[in-house]
């Protein structure tokens, strides 16, 4: 008897599914019956439905059978008859229980029913109902964590399997889950190979489960391999620029015990250098010394010159136009010199800065130039600045010293005079962050110290201070409880942003300080609910200008956002902000703003949004803000 082609291709879509059902003991969500599956199967998904399918278990359960079934892949398959369907069923009975196994769920009691629906107003001629209960899910009994290490007697041997321990995800009484299971192996693997033991594995792993208690006993194995100490750095693709400068750029210590942030630091450092459009590291890990592995970093360098031409736009100054020029080698000097033309509405500005190449201890010199026209208070201001001086940036601290000279010509009714100023300074910053991009927990401190002289209209000698803090404080964890499909729990932290900023610059009371050198406060970083810089000293018929003195306090509640019980990547924030500006320490009255925001974890830094109210200024101002500096 000739088969009808129909059922032919049925037969044999029937055969390959029974042939795979055997190798699927734990499937993947992504190996379920989605549509985009079943046209590659060559099941249409477009046309009428064979049958429907009614699952009655648990949500979370039901939501994953539903997405990952194999049954799902017939339901529009054409001319399905009831004996073929029957046979499908017969195998999705035990692709649910292998489903629900990675899940946890070792003895399940699982009925399917069938029911033909000849009526025309059907959706379907079959309608299929299947009713699951799931019984207990298995807990995790106990968990054994060998190992095994060249150096395990050894005081940092000892450390990388008390992480290991500490930062185990499934501890006894949780629930288990094959993807929990296999989420935990992988971490264990990843700290040992994020610190000393690249060549890191594991040799065995078992989850030992007693379906008749739901209890299961976890196990696995680990060897470390040879502990490792980087080499020379091996500069490949360099052509135009110095492998020395890009050795010292890079900053990674010869001779210090392996480790994956410092090479993806060594890495950033290379990349934002402006001498490179691409660098990638890798640890030579083939060679018979981990005592002194060498590290490579392929590189392909930029252009020499430059253009670079940008829009944006800020809720501070406006519309923003700028022309960057960029010459990664001066001729004769041999310095990165970076141009820029900027034009927004609160301020005109032409500057160029001008980087040596560190030296061997990491040293570099600098030098800088700057003209701006810009608002500032109640008064439009020409300034010009030059600096020259050595800065030094390590992996958490960065340092200058430098020389200064400031001018400032003030337009406007009864203006204050033009000034100028020479000073020595010295700055400090060190950032103790969990991330550089993105922080939640750490904190920063600056500060800076100008000793300095008025040049015109007459000399007087000023001191000029100003120190800043950041710090995250954890107020513990938020517990997000896993949706389609995932039984653990997942937690991230809750914290409090504190910020603190002062400054002073002490001198007679006579002296003419350029404004350059005096506070202004307020916008996106400061005191938001106040434009930028428009919180400052009064002086005549209540003028806006730059005070001598300023302080600024925040607090901020940061709080992750979960959306139908998965983790997204978005915080909610409320905060409060207060800053002042005056020429006597007497005069400071802050002014507040509140208001509430959110926060967007993007790969480049925290996008914020924030809507604030000034109480002094009575209104409501937007502020947004792309990144994260300190």
């Amino acid at each position: 008897m000739a088969l009808h082609p129909h059922r032919l291709v049925f037969a044999l879509l029937c055969l390959l599914a029974l042939l795979t059902l055997p190798g699927c003991s734990l499937l993947p969500p992504s190996l379920g019956g989605t549509d985009k599956q079943s046209h590659e199967a060559g099941v249409p998904d477009d046309g009428p439905l064979a049958f429907t399918l009614e699952v009655q278990a648990p949500p979370d359960i039901t939501e994953y059978l539903l997405k990952n079934l194999e049954l799902q892949r017939f339901r529009r398959f054409p001319g399905l008859q009831a004996q073929e369907l029957s046979r499908l069923l017969g195998a999705a009975d035990e692709n649910a229980r292998q489903l629900l196994a990675t899940l946890g769920y070792f003895s399940p009691t699982l009925a399917l029913d069938m029911t033909e629906t000849p009526e025309a107003s059907a959706e379907a001629a079959h309608a299929i109902v299947f009713k699951i209960e799931p019984g207990a899910q298995t807990q995790i009994a106990s968990v054994a964590i060998q190992v095994t290490s060249p150096d395990a007697d050894t005081k940092e041997g000892a450390g990388q399997r008390a992480r290991i321990e500490k930062q185990w995800p499934l501890g006894v009484g949780q629930a288990f889950s094959q993807a929990g299971w296999d989420d935990a192996k992988g971490q264990g693997l990843r700290t040992l190979r994020q610190r000393r033991y690249p060549m890191a594995r594991i040799t065995s792993s078992r989850a030992d489960i007693d379906a008749d208690s739901s209890r299961a006993a976890l196990a696995v194995d680990y060897d470390t391999g040879a502990a490792y100490r980087f080499g020379a750095l091996q500069v490949q693709g360099s052509e135009r620029y110095d492998s020395d400068g890009a050795r010292r750029l890079a900053r990674l210590p010869t001779g210090a015990v392996y480790s994956e942030a410092r090479m993806l630091d060594a890495q950033q450092r290379l990349a934002s250098s402006g001498y490179y459009d691409a660098v990638f590291l890798m640890l030579d890990t083939e060679g018979t010394d981990p005592e002194a592995a060498p590290v490579t970093a392929q590189v392909r360098e930029a252009k020499l010159q430059k253009w670079v031409f940008g829009a944006g736009v800020s809720t501070d100054s406006g519309a923003r136009l700028g022309i960057d020029h960029i010459h990664n080698r001066l001729p004769f000097l041999g310095w990165r010199a970076v141009s820029k033309l900027q034009l927004d509405r609160k301020a005109k500005l032409l500057s160029s800065d001008w980087t040596a190449l560190p030296d061997e201890r990491g040293w570099r010199w600098f030098a800088g130039a700057l003209a701006q026209r810009e608002t500032t208070g109640s008064y439009e201001v020409n300034s010009a600045r030059l600096r020259s001086g050595r800065a030094k940036n390590d992996t958490r601290i960065d340092r200058s010293a430098y020389l200064q000279y400031d001018y400032a010509r003030n337009q406007g009714v009864n203006a204050p005079p033009s000034s100028s100023a020479l000073s020595a300074n010295y700055s400090w910053t060190g950032r103790y962050f969990n991330s550089v991009a993105n922080p939640t927990r750490g904190f920063g401190l600056a500060w800076e110290l100008g000793l300095g002289a008025t040049l015109t209209p007459q000399r007087d000698p000023f001191v000029r201070m100003t120190a800043r803090w950041l710090h995250f404080v954890p107020l513990g964890k938020v517990t997000l409880e896993g949706g389609s499909g995932r039984t653990n729990s997942v937690s991230r932290d809750s914290r409090l942003a504190l910020r603190a900023e002062g400054g002073a610059v002490l001198a007679r009371a006579g002296a003419d300080i350029p404004v350059t050198q005096l506070f202004l406060t307020g916008g996106d970083t400061t005191v938001r609910g106040y434009g930028y810089r428009q919180i400052g000293a009064r002086i005549n018929n209540n003028l806006l200008y730059g005070g001598r003195y300023v302080a600024v306090g925040s607090v901020e509640w940061q709080r992750p956002i979960a959306l139908r019980g998965n983790v997204t990547d978005w915080e909610s924030t409320v905060f409060a902000d207060a800053g002042a500006v005056a020429d006597r320490v007497g005069d400071i009255s802050p002014q507040l703003g509140i208001g509430a925001g959110v926060r967007w974890r993007s790969p480049v830094g925290p996008l914020q949004a924030d809507v604030a109210y000034g109480v002094k200024a009575k209104a409501l101002r937007l502020h947004l803000r792309l990144g994260f500096a300190f």
